[in-house]
């Protein structure tokens, strides 16, 4: 073992190209342009529609950690500057309604806390000396105050007593007793104490004031009514919360009394509350929950006291989010993902979608995730980012009643201006199961050559309830730099092809998805510039476990990497961070009643047939798919005497890559683990 970690990481030394004893070519993306990576996020266009304040986040190689300050550019291109600078974490930029003062959240000075810049004279202050973290930064129409929602810390009483302790003495920690249903989450770990809730300050600084108490978590999307006298925001504040994780409602809070009404009420998501320009009615979405793994999110729209709801994306068949009304109140905007590309789109009252831009996306930095964001002015004019297969996101402009969106920054062309990137081509092929369409892309090496033949990487995604798109992704780009081609594609399962595509695997994953992937494999040999002797797999929480699954069903790929997976359903159903919603709604039930459905899904039911070399790869503090699921296999695998290794990602959640570092170790432990397998090598 000591032996072939020590290959391992010889080999992952560098960016491997066609051969892995090659010098990594300089024309080509290599793994440490990662660190030099900049990508533009949350776009706020301003009242008039004249500029765009927006978050530039980087890399800071030196503490190997992402960065973000805010800037400003012109609609028209022009005056792209800073409005701050430095290595602290500035984000959210939210102007005042007359546009004339800019809010925005920093940890500069230590803490995080909400700061206010006069952009006329540039003059900033702080506003608030807050104990937590800010977040949902909202401007009432007046311009007077910001509503903001926080933790509010709650201390339980301890569990036991412990003696008085010597002086001097250093005892252990006492322990940590838990009675929460959901007490830890990935990324954050274990949850503090307490919960989240409403707050306004001043806009002209002073003690925040807290609107809503008690035991449930008030947060996501505020919106104002236009007289400032209530806040809408939704929320679970059902005794039964905890066991009924997505049953949200809508709620409206009076700011001066605390008063909180209920406006909504029905089993399901109801979410996003967004109240029209003239107050008489709020948007939001959400569905009744029937108990499917997934469900669209609709548009709905209610009278402002909560009457009268009614339903207005009938017909429309994909999620639909991030809400904005237009000015004259007869419409709104919003966004949503059709065949992997994130897209702005409109929508009557009467339920009529008209597309303004398909363009939104490049903010998932490592794989090539479907996203975007945007914001609007109301009255027709939008900013949002601009992402391409060939870059992260850009800030884009456009109108909603017509023409081109324009393209504003280009924060890589110093890094790719000389470089050559894989270029990225969609593809479709039809499963073998059934001959349901399937879409995926194929990313092709720097100076393709469709006379050779190319090694294949199949890179599956996560989720499985997301999908890919034409973005860039510098892990892929990384694998084509080196010589392969890459096949990513959006099985059954993935979202943005119509409820029925996603409900497939509906408690029945993984299954056909399978066949969907092995299709496209098939499809692509059919191309002729594939060797089929040096097929390769690899994909990461969802897209581990259907690796998994492949290893198990197939031996026709020379090697695989399983990237954080789940290999048994009972086990990962009871020590997920998701444990309240997966033996609910992806599962037939609590496991103990459903042991063989769930034992029939598990890719550790298959370990028996698997003969392909496999690695495993995890963070070491993954909560959402427990590196425990990574150890059942990686134990199995040694047991059969089967090829593996077992690459463990210190301090590491289940977002491996929000350190740049850890970005780069994972592709390239995965290139060597595939360059060790591969044959016919140069």
């Amino acid at each position: 073992m000591r032996r072939l970690l020590s290959a391992l990481l010889l080999l992952a030394a560098g960016a491997l190209p066609a051969s892995a004893q090659d010098a990594p070519d300089p024309s080509t993306f290599r793994d440490l342009d990662v660190f030099e990576l900049e990508w533009a996020g949350d776009p706020q266009i301003s009242p008039n529609g004249s500029q765009v304040a927006y978050v530039r986040n980087f890399m800071d190689i030196m503490t190997d950690r992402q960065r973000s300050n805010i800037w400003i550019v012109n609609a028209d291109g022009t005056g792209h500057r800073p409005i701050t600078t430095g290595t602290a974490n500035d984000s959210s930029p939210r102007w005042s309604p007359d546009g004339k003062r800019l809010a925005y959240a920093s940890s500069s000075d230590g803490s995080r806390q909400i700061y206010l810049r006069w952009m006329d004279t540039g003059q900033t202050a702080i506003l608030t000396h807050l104990t937590n973290s800010p977040g949902g930064m909202t401007w009432p129409p007046d311009g007077k105050r910001i509503v903001f929602s926080m933790l509010v810390d709650g201390k339980k009483q301890p569990y036991g007593k412990m003696p008085p302790k010597p002086d001097g003495a250093s005892w252990a920690e006492p322990p940590r007793v838990i009675t929460d249903m959901s007490y830890r989450a990935d990324g954050q770990g274990f949850l503090p104490e307490g919960n989240s809730h409403i707050f306004v300050v001043s806009a002209d600084g002073g003690t925040a004031r807290q609107i809503t108490d008690g035991p449930y978590d008030d947060r996501g999307k505020l919106s104002w009514m236009p007289d400032g006298s209530a806040i809408l925001f939704s929320a679970n504040r059902s005794e039964d919360a905890d066991y009924e994780p997505v049953n949200t409602e809508i709620y409206s809070v009076l700011v001066d009394s605390g008063e909180i009404t209920q406006l909504t009420d029905r089993y399901g998501p109801d979410s996003e509350p967004t109240v029209s320009p003239d107050g008489r009615l709020i948007a939001y979405t959400g569905y009744d929950d029937t108990g499917i793994s997934y469900e669209n999110s609709e548009l709905y729209v209610m009278d402002a006291d909560g009457g009268n709801p009614r339903f207005i994306s009938g017909g429309f068949d994909f999620s639909i989010g991030n809400l904005n009304w237009m000015a004259n109140g007869q419409g709104l905007l919003f966004q949503y993902t059709n065949e992997g590309k994130t897209t702005l789109a409109s929508i009557s009252l009467s339920g009529d979608v008209t597309d303004v831009t398909d363009r939104l996306g490049g903010l998932s930095l490592g794989r090539p995730y479907s996203a975007g964001q945007y914001s609007t002015n109301g009255n027709g004019a939008y900013a949002f980012a601009y992402g391409t297969p060939s870059s992260p996101s850009d800030v884009g402009v456009g109108r909603t009643d017509g023409g081109e969106p324009r393209k504003l920054t280009a924060l890589n062309e110093d890094l790719f201006g000389h470089k050559t990137l894989g270029r990225v081509e969609e593809f479709w092929w039809e499963s073998s199961y059934d001959n349901w369409p399937v879409e995926g892309w194929i990313m092709y090496p720097p100076n393709f050559d469709a006379n050779k033949k190319y090694p294949l990487i199949l890179e599956i995604h996560g989720g499985p309830y997301l999908s890919y798109g034409p973005e860039f992704a510098a892990e892929l780009q990384l694998y084509a730099a080196a010589g392969y081609v890459v096949l990513y594609a959006n099985p059954r399962g993935s979202t943005s092809y119509g409820e029925e595509f996603a409900q497939y695997i509906h408690q029945n994953y993984p299954s056909q998805d399978y066949d969907d992937l092995m299709s496209g494999v098939d499809a692509l040999l059919q191309r002729g510039f594939i060797d089929e002797d040096n097929l390769f797999v690899t994909g990461g929480s969802g897209g581990g476990v259907l690796s998994a699954w492949i290893v198990g069903k197939t031996d026709r790929f020379r090697a695989a990497v399983v990237a954080k997976p789940v290999i048994n359903w009972i086990s990962f159903s009871l020590t997920s961070d998701g444990a309240p919603v997966y033996y609910k709604y992806w599962l037939p039930g609590v496991p103990w009643e459903n042991l063989d459905a769930y034992w029939a899904l598990s890719p550790l039911s298959l370990v028996g047939n698997v003969t392909t070399p496999t690695m495993l790869l995890t963070g070491e503090s993954d909560m959402r798919t427990p590196i425990s699921e990574t150890e059942q296999f990686y134990q199995a695998l040694k047991i059969r005497k089967i090829d593996t290794a077992m690459a463990r990602i210190p301090n590491a959640y289940h977002g491996i890559t929000a350190r740049p570092s850890n970005l780069v170790a994972k592709v390239n432990y995965i290139l060597a683990w595939f360059e060790k397998y591969r044959t016919g090598k140069e």
